[in-house]
C-alpha cells in the first residue's frame, strides 16, 4: 500500500506513462520522472516544456529525434543489471519523438531548467562506474548524469542546466544510500537544497519476485518526510526533504535505483550532510574489502580504444566526504 512519499507500480501511471512524476504532483518545483514502456514498432511524442530531460533506456533501444533536426540511435541494453547504457539529452522547449523497432521501456528524467543547452548524446563508454563503501555497504553507481565532484574539473561529467542523475546497484543483503543523509538546506560548500526521486527494480530469483526496502526520517526541515517501505519493481519514493537511507537489498536479490535530483541552487551540485547518529561507519570502510560481487558490469570500451572505457573508482576524482548514495 502506497503512501503521499511512496508511490507502489502503477499508482503514478498517467496515459502512456508507467510512472508520471512531475513537480505539480510531487508537491515541488524541480525533478521529474517518467517511465514509458514501447512496444515493438512503438512511437511517443512530447514536449519538453520547460524542463531538460535524459531519455535512458532501461531495457531495449530506441531512436530520439528532436524537432531540430538531431537524431540519436540509443542502443541500450537487456535490462538494468546487465550493463551500462547509452542515453540522449533534450533541451527545454522542444519536441521530442521516441521509436522502437523492437520495443522497450525508458526513464525520462527531468529538471525544471532555466538554460537551454544543446541535445546531445552520452555514450554508454563515457559513463564513470564507481564503486563506494565496503564490506555489507558495498555498491555500485553509474554516475552518467552526475553533478562534477568537490574539486574536480569543471568539464568532468555530462553537462546539464539543473538535472542530476544517477543509477546505483546495491548487491543482495548489501545497505546503500548509507549512512543515511540529507540535501535538503542551502548551505553554501556544505549542503545543497534537492528534491530527489527513487526510482526501484529490483532482481528476480529463483522464480521470486524481489523486495527491498527504503528508510526516510525527518530532520526539522520541509515536511516532515518519513518513509519505512518495503519497496517492488516499479514503485518510486519521493524525498522533498529529511534523511534518506537505508535501501535495502534483500539476500539473493540485487536491487537497483534511479536517482532523479535538481534544485534551486545556483551551482548544479550534489553536496551532503551525514545523518550524526551515523556517519561514524564511513570510519569502518578502509577496514574491510569491497564486496567481491562488484562491479556487476563495467561500461563498455569506448570505439578503437584499448583498455576499457570508462574509469573505476581509483581512476575518478576524490569522492566527497558525504557521499552517500
Amino acid at each position: 500500500m502506497g503512501t503521499e512519499f511512496h508511490l507502489t507500480a502503477g499508482s503514478a501511471a498517467e496515459g502512456a506513462y508507467a510512472v508520471d512524476i512531475d513537480p505539480e504532483r510531487a508537491g515541488w518545483g524541480y525533478s521529474s520522472l517518467r517511465v514509458l514502456q514501447l512496444p515493438p514498432g512503438g512511437r511517443h511524442g512530447f514536449a519538453t516544456g520547460d524542463s531538460e530531460w535524459i531519455v535512458l533506456p532501461l531495457s531495449g533501444g530506441c531512436t530520439v529525434l528532436t524537432d531540430g533536426g538531431e537524431v540519436f540511435e540509443l542502443a541500450g541494453r537487456d535490462s538494468v543489471f546487465s550493463g551500462v547504457t547509452d542515453f540522449a539529452y533534450v533541451p527545454r522547449d522542444a519536441h521530442v519523438q521516441l521509436s522502437s523497432g523492437a520495443g522497450g521501456r525508458f526513464a525520462l528524467t527531468g529538471a525544471r531548467c532555466e538554460r537551454r543547452l544543446p541535445a546531445r548524446y552520452g555514450p554508454a563508454s563515457g559513463v564513470p562506474v564507481e564503486l563506494r563503501g565496503t564490506g555489507t555497504c558495498s555498491r555500485q553507481v553509474n554516475n552518467f548524469a552526475a553533478a562534477p565532484p568537490a574539486g574536480a574539473d569543471p568539464a568532468y561529467g555530462f553537462a546539464c542546466d539543473r538535472l542530476i542523475a544517477v543509477e546505483v546497484l546495491t548487491p543482495g543483503g548489501n545497505w546503500s544510500s548509507y549512512p543515511p543523509h540529507k540535501h535538503d538546506e542551502c548551505r553554501p560548500g556544505e549542503e545543497s537544497e534537492l528534491e530527489e526521486i527513487y526510482y526501484f527494480e529490483v532482481a528476480s530469483a529463483h522464480g521470486t519476485d524481489g523486495v527491498g526496502y527504503q528508510r526516510v526520517t525527518p530532520s526539522g526541515h520541509g515536511r516532515g518526510t518519513e518513509v519505512l517501505a518495503e519497496v517492488r519493481s516499479g514503485d518510486a519514493v519521493l524525498i522533498p526533504d529529511g534523511w534518506h537511507g537505508p535501501s535495502i537489498a534483500a539476500p539473493g536479490h540485487t536491487l537497483y535505483y534511479l536517482n532523479v535530483m535538481a534544485g534551486p541552487g545556483a551551482t548544479r551540485e550534489w553536496l551532503i550532510c551525514d545523518h550524526p547518529d551515523h556517519g561514524w561507519i564511513r570510519g569502518t570502510w578502509p577496514e574491510q574489502p569491497v564486496d567481491p560481487r562488484l562491479p556487476l558490469y563495467e561500461a563498455p570500451a569506448a570505439p578503437g580504444a584499448d583498455a576499457p572505457g570508462a574509469p573505476d573508482t581509483a581512476a575518478l576524482p576524490d569522492a566527497p566526504a558525504g557521499d552517500a548514495r
